[in-house]
C-alpha cells in the first residue's frame, strides 16, 4: 500500500467512512501532483492536445468577445482545469494577432502541473482558487473538461430513505457503502420522490465555482466559455 492510500486508511479507521466527494477532492489532487497524465504518453487525450485548431477557434471567440465588449483594458484571460497549458498557448497566438494585451493566470492546484503550463505560457501565472484574483481586471474565463472532473456526491434511494454513498474499509480493501443518516435534505425536491435505487449526484464543488465565475462576470463584465460533457 503506498504512503497515499495508508493516509487514507489511517484516516478512515479514525474517523469513519468518507463521502464520495472527499474521496474523489482527496485522489484527484493525489493523480495530478504526481504525474502528466495528459497526451498520447498520459492516461487520456483532450482537444486541445489532438489539434491546434480547438485552442485557435476558441481564441477567434473570446477576441470577438473582447471586442463586443468595447476591448476593455486591462484583461485577464483566466483558464481553469488549464492542463499542459496548450490550449491557452493556442489562444495566445490569435489573440496576438488581434493586438488583444491581457494578463494569463491558470487556476491551478498542482505544482507538476502549474510548471508545465509555465513552460507552455511563459508568461503566465497560476493560482490555487479564483478567490485570490484581484478585482482590478475585466476577466475572459476559458474551463475545457474541468467542470465534469471535479468531486460530486452520490445520493441514493434506499426502502429506507436516502443514504450518502461513502468509501469505508471492507478487510485490506476500500469499499464503497452507504452512510446510516438521512440524506433527504440534500435531494433536490423534484426528485425527491424517485423510486428506491435510483442515484443522484451533485457537485457543490460546481455550483460554487460558477456562481463565482457569474458573480465576478457581472460586476465587472467579461464573459466565459465552458467546454463539457460532464
Amino acid at each position: 500500500m503506498t504512503a497515499f492510500a495508508e493516509g487514507l486508511a489511517r484516516d478512515i479507521a479514525i474517523g469513519g467512512p468518507i463521502p464520495i466527494a472527499t474521496w474523489m477532492a482527496r485522489c484527484n489532487a493525489q493523480y495530478y501532483a504526481t504525474r502528466d497524465a495528459f497526451g498520447v504518453a498520459g492516461d487520456f487525450v483532450t482537444a486541445p492536445e489532438i489539434s491546434q485548431m480547438f485552442g485557435e477557434l476558441v481564441g477567434v471567440w473570446l477576441v470577438d468577445a473582447w471586442r463586443r465588449a468595447g476591448s476593455p483594458s486591462p484583461s485577464r484571460l483566466v483558464e481553469l482545469g488549464p492542463g499542459r497549458g496548450t490550449l491557452m498557448a493556442d489562444i495566445g497566438r490569435v489573440t496576438a494577432a488581434a493586438g488583444w494585451r491581457h494578463d494569463v493566470v491558470f487556476v491551478e492546484t498542482s505544482p507538476l502541473q502549474a510548471a508545465l503550463q509555465r513552460r507552455a505560457v511563459p508568461a503566465s501565472t497560476a493560482v490555487p482558487a479564483l478567490a485570490q484574483l484581484d478585482a482590478d481586471a475585466v476577466e475572459w474565463f476559458v474551463a475545457n473538461e474541468f467542470f465534469d472532473a471535479l468531486p460530486v456526491r452520490q445520493l441514493v434511494r434506499t426502502p429506507g430513505g436516502w443514504r450518502e454513498r461513502v468509501v469505508g474499509r471492507a478487510g485490506d480493501a476500500f469499499a464503497a457503502g452507504l452512510d446510516r443518516i438521512d440524506a433527504a435534505a440534500a435531494v433536490p425536491p423534484p426528485l425527491a420522490a424517485a423510486p428506491v435505487g435510483s442515484v443522484v449526484e451533485l457537485s457543490p464543488a460546481s455550483t460554487a465555482i460558477a456562481a463565482e465565475i457569474g458573480a465576478r462576470i457581472a460586476a465587472r463584465g467579461g464573459a466565459a466559455l465552458i467546454v463539457d460533457y460532464g
